[in-house]
């Protein structure tokens, strides 16, 4: 039974993963199942860089397959901002309310066909061999003019999907683990499944 340390505190992301490799024969664990955590310093230029060193500085701690995750709001209209720095994008302290804020804000005046965005996911998984594969998600949309819905968390109550006519915030979860970024880095996952874990 192999096992994978998926590297991330937050239960709601590790069940997104459990179901998949569940089906593999894998054992998940995650960074609440082990202590003295590494302090790991996310200074990449993109969202694989900052994926990569988590993965690797969790696999050679513990000396086990890691899967780690990074991801944020790609908005054309600001140069790809807040980008990396989405989470705490208003500042040093994780605000959801104030990022959506400063998001709109900074799109005041800006008209509806020119507030394409994207949420991106990037995915790396790391063997204790030093080995490091990376995959890749995209969600597309229109950042809204307002805040809709209040399902999800993070810019999904300003992400507008136009296929589906809602806000990712407007999304039953079952419907937005489907499509969401992660999701799709996931089925890439998958699709390569055998080269990444072969």
């Amino acid at each position: 039974m192999k096992e994978i340390i998926i590297a991330t505190k937050n239960k709601g992301k590790v069940n997104e993963f459990k179901a998949m490799f569940a089906e593999k024969g894998m054992v998940v664990k995650s960074l609440l199942d082990y202590e003295d955590i590494p302090d790991i310093v996310e200074d990449g230029q993109s969202f694989a860089e900052n994926a990569k060193i988590k993965a690797e500085t969790i696999a050679q701690k513990f000396g086990k397959t890691v899967l780690a995750d990074d991801s944020g709001l790609i908005i054309d209209a600001l140069n790809g901002h807040p980008g990396i720095y989405s989470a705490r994008y208003a500042g040093p302290e994780k605000d959801d309310q104030k990022n959506i804020e400063k998001v709109l804000e900074e799109l005041k005046g800006v008209p509806v066909e020119q507030r394409t965005a994207r949420f991106h996911c990037a995915i790396a998984v790391s063997f204790p061999s030093g080995k490091t594969e990376i995959v890749e998600g995209n969600c597309e949309g229109l950042i809204t003019q307002e805040p809709i819905g209040d399902h999800g968390f993070g810019y999904d109550p300003i992400m507008y999907i136009p296929e589906k006519d809602v806000t990712m915030a407007q999304l039953p979860e079952a419907e937005k683990n489907q499509i969401s970024h992660r999701a799709q880095a996931l089925k890439r996952l998958e699709e390569q499944w055998q080269e990444i874990f072969n």
